[in-house]
């Protein structure tokens, strides 16, 4: 179903000032008020009745060919803009928020599927939505405004709260606690056993009992394929505003601080505390001797190993850059090396004079 807004409508939501680009072939901003917008569409490929939006300088080449209705950017790219211009100090922010203008979710008929299983003692919302074949066990509470799409299955005593939106095949343990708009898409699977086991001293491994939950806060959003842990002893907690990537790994006992990223691939060890305001880049893998812990404000680059705590803000990487194989190989044997280079450096007569 496609959305029609005004051009005002949509400068008032994102709350930018409507200008003419210089490069505009005519008429004036009353006039381009009126227009109407159905989407959004890249500069490159949008057409009469979307509009685009300019954000990074990379992309700036294609302003001036855009056949956009209106373009979201900053005041010094209005001179080159053959449309309106939308003009914010982020862009990026303002696209975020347009895009969500935009965004269309079909209203099911029924609020609880006939289909949906539903424990003893749950308290449902009357306005909350149950899909087809959903499992609720016994004393789980759910929100007001909670949509719960086909197929999921959640464990006693989970508590969901407002406005959550749990996509279809998502999995949540029994005991976990999930705040209020948060969003969590297919395949995750949250609050599973932590990965935990004794060796005795015939090599033989004994689980530990996993004995916590996990606690969710506010504004969280987790993508899809997402496991994260239940505690051992205590709770893995995540924070309000903290946003996961899909195929994210987050281990027993971890806690993960207020609006931090964590993107793709990433795996976080037992036990890492990471920090409020922290990037965690895809593929990064965080774990070593004793838990990790990150201060605030910690980028990570991708594909990072961290083996050890960072305690100053800052961006921080590991690894070697590609190069050709032959040559990779050569300085992998260099690299091996460097131990047995370094002492004999430091083992050598110190010169005199």
């Amino acid at each position: 179903m496609v959305k029609s807004l005004s051009l005002e409508s949509v400068a008032d939501s994102i709350g930018a000032q409507l200008k003419l680009g210089g490069a505009h072939p005519g008429r004036n901003v009353e006039q381009s008020k009126r227009e109407i917008i159905t989407g959004i569409a890249p500069l490159g490929a949008a057409k009469p009745g979307e509009i685009s939006h300019l954000s990074s300088s990379s992309y700036r080449k294609f302003l001036g060919n855009t056949n956009a209705t209106a373009v979201i950017l900053v005041e010094s790219d209005l001179s080159i803009c053959p449309s309106v211009g939308l003009v914010v100090e982020n862009p990026y922010l303002a696209y975020a928020v347009a895009s969500q203008l935009f965004e269309y979710r079909a209203a099911p008929v029924q609020k609880i599927h006939p289909s949906a299983i539903i424990g003893n003692d749950a308290a449902i919302h009357d306005s909350a939505i149950i899909g087809a074949h959903v499992v609720i066990e016994d004393r789980v509470e759910i929100g007001e405004g909670t949509i719960i799409s086909p197929n999921c299955s959640i464990g006693q005593g989970v508590k969901i709260g407002e406005r959550a939106r749990i996509s279809s095949n998502v999995v949540l343990y029994g005991g976990l606690v999930l705040g209020n708009d948060c969003e969590i898409n297919s395949g995750s699977v949250i609050g599973s056993p932590g990965f935990g086991f004794a060796p005795d001293e015939h090599g033989k491994f004994h689980a530990i009992a996993q004995l916590g939950a996990v606690v969710i806060g506010n504004k969280v959003r987790l993508g899809a394929g997402v496991t994260i842990d239940r505690g051992a002893l205590g709770n893995t907690v995540i924070e309000d505003g903290v946003k996961v990537d899909d195929q994210v790994h987050i281990g027993h006992n971890c806690h993960v601080g207020e609006d931090t990223i964590i993107c793709g691939c990433a795996g976080l060890a037992g036990g890492t505390v990471i920090g409020k305001n922290c990037v965690i880049a895809g593929g990064v893998g965080i774990g070593g001797k004793g838990p990790i812990t990150f201060c605030d404000s910690v980028t990570v680059t991708a594909m990072s190993a961290i083996r050890k705590s960072i305690d100053i803000p800052g961006t921080y990487s590991s690894g070697t850059a590609q190069s050709e194989h032959g040559k990779w190989l050569r300085n992998a044997l260099s690299f091996n090396r460097l131990g047995e280079l370094t002492k004999k450096i430091l083992s050598r007569p110190k010169s005199k004079g």
